[in-house]
């Protein structure tokens, strides 16, 4: 039977259970789960095995594709931007990147981009997975369409042009690639294990997805936004395991991590900009990042959604099981999630191989750590 291993504190021995009892149900095949409270990691977990025969085990080096827990990273590096005054959200995008204004974009900031209300949730048709797969290509195809309502009126899941966006705008300001920008400035200085993209020498650490059903896109009219921005995104489940996406960078999905390094790089908003001794960003500007920018159905998902800048806010009408409160959140397609939490100065995260549903914010998995973990803290303070 495969086992549960790492360290937690005595007081989270019923999520380690927990994490115990979905592994040998199945509904688990390997994962990661972190909570990191005032800087100690008080649960770090992983368990189960890494691929679909189970001839490998999940181990404490073992990453995952974590999807659009990658926007939380990119994001994050355009705040660090903004805390030392090279980046202003309220400016136009086109300031930094003038190309972008092209086609009636001119009027795009960057707190649209950054908010989804940019009216560019997808690119437009016809595009391929391989054309997607070339960055710059990709990165210049957006900044010749149009966007696809009045920017700043509404949300649009930008499913997996985000970081494309972000990135750019990194790019025009530092001369810095969006990889090479998270590498020198959050991930290295904080010893976390997050890349976009895997190398070929570091594939044997690498899970293997179980995706999950199908998205239904027959059943949907084909001219909707949501359609559109479905098939503007040709990026399926399958395809990570393929050397084209594995080899290149795309920063709102490509992300490859576990859920300690998730945690240590969500702690910097959990713990008010500094980790570790470290002072990362002002606590001001994490002020900022939690600014709602919008609220509403979103056109693309289509749920409830209250956006930050760059992240999720609460509200029971997305998910009962984030509780409201002075934190943030944002997931991953199929389960993972970052939950920064700093009213309680607590971090919790999860990476999994097996993914199920069609949300970018949590399964039944998910739901059930976060509840547990959230009953033991607030026990704990009662």
């Amino acid at each position: 039977m495969s086992e549960i291993h790492g360290t937690n504190d005595p007081a989270f021995d019923s999520v380690r259970g927990l994490m115990q009892k979905q592994l040998s149900s199945g509904e688990e095949l390997g994962l990661s789960l972190a909570v990191n409270i005032d800087g100690k990691d008080v649960l770090d977990l992983w368990g189960g095995h890494a691929d679909v025969l189970k001839t490998q085990p999940w181990t404490k080096d073992t990453i995952t594709l974590v999807w659009s827990c990658s926007k939380v990273v990119t994001n994050l590096a355009a705040m660090l931007l903004v805390d030392r005054g090279q980046l202003d959200v309220n400016e136009k995008v086109a300031t930094y990147w003038p190309e972008f204004a092209a086609n009636g974009k001119e009027n795009i900031t960057v707190a649209h981009v950054l908010s989804h209300t940019s009216g560019i949730p997808a690119w437009e048709l016809p595009v391929t997975f391989e054309e997607l797969c070339d960055n710059k290509a990709a990165t210049d195809k957006l900044a010749q369409q149009a966007p696809w309502w009045t920017p700043g009126e509404k949300s649009g899941y930008q499913l997996s042009n985000q970081g494309h966006m972000v990135g750019e705008v990194i790019r025009r300001i530092t001369g810095k690639p969006l990889e090479q920008f998270v590498a020198d400035e959050i991930t290295r200085p904080l010893n976390a294990d997050f890349q976009y993209g895997v190398p070929e020498d570091q594939w044997h650490r690498t899970a293997e997805l179980i995706p999950p059903a199908a998205l239904p896109i027959g059943d949907l009219d084909p001219t909707s936004i949501v359609a559109r921005a479905i098939m503007g995104s040709p990026f399926p489940a399958q395809v990570a395991v393929t050397p084209t996406f594995r080899k290149t960078v795309i920063g709102a999905t490509n992300g490859f991590s576990n859920a300690r390094a998730l945690a240590r790089i969500g702690s910097i908003v959990s713990l008010g900009g500094t980790v570790n001794g470290k002072r990362i960003v002002d606590p001001t500007t994490i002020d900022k990042l939690l600014e709602e920018q919008i609220q509403g159905q979103d056109l693309v998902t289509p749920e409830f959604v209250r956006f930050g800048l760059g992240v999720g806010l609460p509200d029971y009408r997305t998910r009962p099981w984030i509780p409201e409160g002075d934190l943030c959140f944002w997931g991953g397609w199929g389960g993972s999630i970052m939950i920064m939490d700093r009213e309680r100065r607590m971090t919790i995260s999860y990476a999994m191989n097996r993914m199920s549903g069609i949300s970018t914010i949590g399964n039944a998995n998910t739901e059930a750590y976060v509840k547990a973990i959230y009953d033991i803290v607030n026990n704990m303070s009662a």
